[in-house]
């Protein structure tokens, strides 16, 4: 269980350092949804960055009405969240591993210039391969636990739900499932624990008739691995549906309505794993991961996170 730390939300003020296509997507998505009040962007291109704000802030007038600028890192201090995009992004071809040195030199770069303005508030690491870069921030940052974590596997679990869905032809709304492990590869949806209006998934497809066995969900976990492969192959880049992911974490942190959902923290000892970075099921609220939920998996579903556990931790020691 993570460390239970109190903290207080104060002016619901976000900085997103690094304002490409994800950070600038998600400033627009905080700005129209009006979840933040004073939302600042902070990247080494200024004029770049500068022409983002103006552009979202121009609109605001009829969508919002976040004071939304750019800014440098000393606009960290008293953020309630600090979100960080910096870093490359993969292209064509690529895996996210693929990403780990140059991006964790540039995350290092990132963590020691928010840290010499930092005095509060959660931080949440956006930025490819986002187990590692959470991992390595957290260990930077020297925070309580929790308050440093990384959106891991929400889209994942978001594209998992969306294709159920879209399968069963019912409402996503009324489906609840999660993805697993490492955001990559090593991802593992829960079979075990999807349910559909509260019923198990196969219990559901037994009583409605619908084809359901293992190929169909191999078939579907198999689909969900390669979307973002896919998207960026198509139009170079992925960006609205983690804007819309973070979206929902910020209005938790900021708003104080704390949700249950699968994201990256380093881990305590939940599920007999500790100092590593890896998506489960937890409670995220105004001080960052509050709580990992203890649920149980099957057998071959804590295999397959186990794996993924092995795979991370192979990754920051080589």
């Amino acid at each position: 269980m993570a460390m239970r730390h109190k903290y207080i939300v104060g002016n619901r003020k976000v900085a997103i350092v690094g304002t490409g296509y994800v950070g600038a997507s998600i400033a627009y998505a905080l700005a129209i949804r009006d979840v933040a009040r004073e939302i600042v962007l902070i990247d080494i291109n200024l004029e770049k960055t500068d022409g983002e704000a103006k552009d979202i802030r121009h609109g605001l007038p009829i969508m919002g009405t976040s004071d939304l600028y750019a800014g440098k890192y000393e606009d960290c201090t008293d953020c309630d969240l600090i979100i960080i995009t910096a870093g490359r992004g993969r292209k064509p071809g690529e895996s996210r591993t693929d990403l780990t040195n140059e991006n964790v030199e540039i995350m290092k770069s990132v963590i020691n210039n928010i840290r010499k303005f930092y005095t509060r508030g959660v931080i949440l690491i956006i930025s490819n391969p986002v187990d590692i870069l959470t991992y390595k921030a957290a260990e930077w940052m020297g925070l309580p636990n929790g308050i440093v974590f990384g959106t891991g596997c929400i889209l994942d679990t978001s594209r998992f739900i969306r294709t159920i869905a879209d399968y069963l032809e019912i409402s996503t709304g009324v489906i609840n499932g999660y993805v697993i492990g490492e955001h990559g590869d090593g991802q593992v949806p829960v079979w075990s624990r999807v349910t559909v209006g509260g019923i198990p998934i196969d219990e559901f497809c037994d009583d409605m008739k619908i084809a359901w066995n293992d190929e169909i969900k191999q078939q579907i976990a198999d689909q969900i691995k390669v979307m973002g492969a896919e998207i960026i192959r198509g139009k170079g880049r992925t960006h609205y549906g983690i804007a819309t992911c973070v979206c929902q974490l910020a209005d938790s942190i900021l708003n104080c309505r704390p949700t249950i959902t699968s994201v990256s923290s380093v881990l305590m000892g939940e599920h007999g794993c500790k100092d590593v970075a890896i998506s489960v099921p937890s409670v995220v609220g105004p001080s960052g991961v509050q709580q990992r939920i203890r649920e149980k998996w099957s057998t071959e579903e804590y295999r397959g996170f186990f794996d993924a556990v092995e795979k991370i931790r192979g990754m920051v020691t080589a």
